[in-house]
């Protein structure tokens, strides 16, 4: 998998192709052409956006009607979601137990040119008198330009665990 580091900050292990990518576009005004990794990860962005401002219409659009969400732990919440209407019901569950004070704040993406995104975020909120604050990596699969399949990886299960207890 060639890696794409499409993070807002710059990194010494940057992806070569993906500086000399750049460099292309600003001296050529038509610009290349757009790998697939850079369009896949501009999924994923817009998918974090449309989900920390719950813009259902383009959730749907990004979200293929048999996508499935894998969150682990021992939670109410723990287990694989089938579909996007089960992935929309869980997700709903983030918002409505925390009053709408749960944020997934995008750190990096990571893609590559086999249709997997990996999304770095930090999840925060307010439950329960209790406050979230764990850092959380998601492994999504693509297929034509929608997202098929999410798998959660906190890096802290037990404070995620906690949280929703």
């Amino acid at each position: 998998m060639r890696a794409v580091m499409t993070g807002n900050h710059d990194r010494p292990y940057r992806d070569r192709r993906a500086t000399t990518w750049r460099a292309a576009r600003a001296t050529d005004p038509k610009g290349p052409t757009v790998s697939q990794a850079e369009q896949n990860a501009a999924i994923v962005r817009r998918g974090y956006d449309a989900f920390n401002t719950a813009d259902m219409a383009t959730l749907t659009e990004l979200m293929h009607d048999n996508v499935t969400w894998h969150t682990p732990g021992r939670s109410h919440l723990a287990g694989a979601h089938k579909g996007r209407d089960a992935t929309f019901a869980h997700f709903g569950q983030y918002g409505g137990e925390t009053a709408g004070t749960f944020k997934a704040a995008l750190l990096d993406v990571i893609a590559g040119d086999d249709d997997t995104v990996i999304a770095l975020h930090h999840n925060t909120g307010e439950r329960n008198g209790k406050q979230l604050d764990v850092y959380c990596a998601v492994v999504f699969e693509l297929d034509d330009a929608q997202l098929t399949d999410a798998r959660e990886y906190f890096f802290d299960l037990y404070a995620w665990d906690e949280f929703w207890a």
